[in-house]
């Protein structure tokens, strides 16, 4: 199979009730684009393994990964996105609350404006209320803090070019802040509406603890790479710069005798 254009990149922990419907809306939903996915399975301990062992059998675009123990969500993407073949990357969680039929939209704004990254922004969430409480709380505050301009980074729907994502710094739950270091990285984000949907089946493995106060944690963090991060300078070649050593200038004409 040679490279596709956009690399799905899926975290995924016990979520075997979901993925087998998730995988289909992504069928349909790209039909249009080339594209892989790749699912990371975060040392599940129901069926998920087998269920992606069954669909990569089936299907050459499914590539999945297996963590013999739990490594979080930041881990399972950013190792995706090193094994990912695209040129550009599309998230979603397994969970199957973010819905693919966006992704067409937004990877086309990507390429249109030539953004770096284009966040989903749920507009209307589909949780329950400590979790809508935890997210509202925890995006004013990084909104104030980070001045990322992003009205939702906790949306697990983006599409982010894979060069610049490769380039950040790796942390735990780095995932949370992506477009505060794109921007300090030069690059560009913008946020769009997405449809947001009710879990499937499971339960969610975010709450109050690992989600609001771990994050005010990590903003201080992600506040001092940002500030200490220096932009990418242009910088000539070394050829060029040893062509240009070794050129004779130009002898400049002798002005007439008056």
């Amino acid at each position: 199979m040679h490279s596709p254009l956009l690399s799905i990149l899926i975290p995924a922990k016990d979520e075997a009730g979901n993925l087998a419907t998730l995988l289909d809306e992504i069928a349909a939903a790209l039909t249009s684009i080339e594209y892989e996915i790749i699912v990371v399975d975060d040392a599940s301990t129901d069926d998920t393994w087998r269920l992606l062992a069954q669909r990569a059998a089936t299907d050459d675009r499914i590539r999945p990964l297996r963590h013999a123990k739990s490594a979080g969500q930041s881990t399972s993407v950013w190792q995706a996105a090193w094994a990912a073949r695209g040129i550009w990357l599309g998230t979603l969680d397994g969970d199957g609350q973010n819905d693919p039929a966006d992704l067409p939209s937004m990877f086309e704004r990507a390429q249109l404006e030539g953004v770096t990254l284009v966040a989903g922004h749920r507009t209307n969430r589909r949780d329950d209320w400590i979790k809508r409480l935890s997210s509202r709380i925890a995006n004013k505050v990084r909104s104030a803090m980070l001045n990322d301009s992003t009205p939702d980074t906790g949306c697990g729907l983006k599409v982010i070019r894979r060069d610049a994502f490769l380039s950040l710094p790796y942390f735990n739950h780095m995932h949370r802040f992506l477009p505060a270091l794109i921007l300090a990285q030069g690059g560009t984000c913008i946020s769009l509406p997405v449809n947001h949907r009710q879990r499937g089946t499971g339960k969610s493995h975010y709450g109050l603890n690992n989600r609001l106060w771990v994050g005010l944690v990590d903003m201080i963090g992600v506040m001092w790479l940002c500030r200490r991060s220096r932009l990418p300078i242009a910088s000539a070649d070394s050829h060029l710069a040893a062509n240009i050593a070794t050129q004779k200038p130009e002898k400049t004409p002798a002005e007439p005798n008056r």
